[in-house]
């Protein structure tokens, strides 16, 4: 882990971004007047993974049957 000064991360930017993209470090620490007060870490991309508890219990719609239903609706709501 990386400690930079507030000085030293405005002018250093670029060079301490670029050890987060190659990996060379996990994370920066920017200090004022040698305490910590904020941390540059690696953006990691989250996975798209679906979870729920009705993921597979359904049969897909298709664009007839989700019509139809709109039409049951409105007779459900207009008394028609």
């Amino acid at each position: 882990m990386t400690m930079v000064n507030m000085l030293e991360a405005k002018t250093s930017l670029t060079k301490l971004v670029k050890l987060l993209e190659n990996k060379e470090e996990d994370e920066v620490l920017i200090c004022r007047s040698g305490v910590p007060v904020a941390r540059i870490m690696r953006y990691e991309k989250p996975k798209n993974k679906r979870i729920g508890i009705a993921k597979g219990k359904h049969k897909p719609l298709d664009l007839d049957a989700f019509n139809a239903m709109n039409e049951e609706i409105a007779k459900e709501f207009y008394g028609e």
